[in-house]
């Protein structure tokens, strides 16, 4: 398997499966078959989201391994549906896309209200579901970038999930109410015995100049991070880095040097370690996002991702587009390609 996953990577292959990270593995809690035990067994979440929490880590290829391959479609929301299935209209069928995340071999699908509810009774035993409850809709005009609650934790619920999503957007004018309204649902969801994932996106303009897009920046992410295990996410996900120093370009907030030098450098296992540091050292797991597709090189780009994601100390990948824009046979192989990374013991956390 090694040796694939090698050639996937094509040049890149030693500089990311030889890396010694900056930051030592030791002080991290790392994903493993006893995780859920390991590190929440000693928090406060009661024990039906220990229970909930564990069902997703037993489902699918990477049963029972303390990873995750998670197939999120709210797409059809956030990038309009034609946007999204066009390409593959089959999945303007909610039922395809349950049906890709069973035969993908995920260990979650994650999708909206009426997505899911539309096919619950047939699935929500057989896959675990996740209710994205807000979203940023775009038949708005002119077009604004605001989360709203498009559905309740209590709906989710009904239906028989067992993890509620959600989206806030740090840094925006929106940010605070968006975190106050998530951390109150997050609240009632634990309650009612359910896993919160977060998905941290940054988003503000002055975020992105000319040279560089910043909401893309390892000090920024990570923060978001941090601010995403405060309001108790269990799971965060968040977009891979690509550069740092977001807090000294744009000239705001706080930071340290030795963010740059200590715990992190311009290597992207680096990078990402220093959003999982922020993910108070792992105990909240990150997945890091698949991104959009682009068509050829979407496998070779996946496998890339996961090995950064493992080898930082992260929980695994959430891949929506560069599965169903393609057709449902090659959207598993792309999925099963993603999974035999953290099936791999020879790439080890770095």
């Amino acid at each position: 398997m090694i040796d694939l996953i090698r050639k996937q990577l094509g040049e890149e292959a030693d500089f990311l499966l030889d890396h010694k990270a900056i930051f030592p593995k030791d002080s991290l809690y790392l994903p493993g078959s006893d995780f859920t035990d390991r590190v929440h067994g000693s928090s406060d979440r009661n024990p039906a989201v220990l229970r909930n929490l564990q069902t997703i880590f037993n489902c699918g290829r990477l049963s029972g391994t303390g990873y995750l391959s998670i197939l999120p479609v709210d797409q059809g929301i956030e990038h309009t549906a034609g946007a999204s299935f066009a390409s593959n209209p089959i999945y303007f069928d909610p039922e395809n896309i349950v049906k890709l995340a069973i035969a993908g071999g995920c260990n979650a699908v994650a999708s909206t209200l009426g997505i899911l509810g539309a096919v619950a009774r047939k699935y929500a035993h057989k896959i675990p579901f996740i209710v994205k409850i807000n979203h940023n809709e775009l038949l708005t005009y002119p077009n604004k970038h605001d989360q709203i609650l498009f559905a309740s934790v209590e709906q989710a619920f009904d239906m028989g999930a067992v993890a509620v999503g959600a989206t806030v957007y740090y840094g925006s004018r929106e940010s605070n109410r968006q975190i106050q309204e998530i951390s109150e649902a997050f609240h009632l969801a634990h309650e009612l015995g359910m896993v919160c994932i977060l998905w941290a996106y940054l988003r503000n303009p002055a975020f992105k100049t000319e040279d560089k897009d910043f909401h893309l920046a390892a000090d920024l992410t990570g923060q978001a991070n941090y601010l995403s295990a405060t309001i108790q996410a269990d799971i965060i996900k968040q977009k891979q880095p690509e550069n740092n120093e977001g807090f000294k370009f744009i000239e705001f907030g706080k930071t340290h040097p030795k963010v740059y030098t200590d715990l992190s450098s311009d290597h992207p296992i680096d990078l990402t370690r220093y959003q999982v540091i922020n993910c108070f050292m792992g105990r909240a797991g990150l997945i890091n996002s698949g991104g959009a597709s682009s068509g050829a090189g979407d496998l070779e780009q996946a496998v890339r991702t996961a090995v950064i994601n493992k080898r930082a100390g992260g929980t695994g990948l959430i891949s929506g587009r560069k599965a169903f824009q393609k057709p449902m046979d090659e959207g598993v192989a792309l999925l099963n390609a993603i999974q035999d990374v953290y099936l791999c013991q020879d790439v080890s956390v770095a």
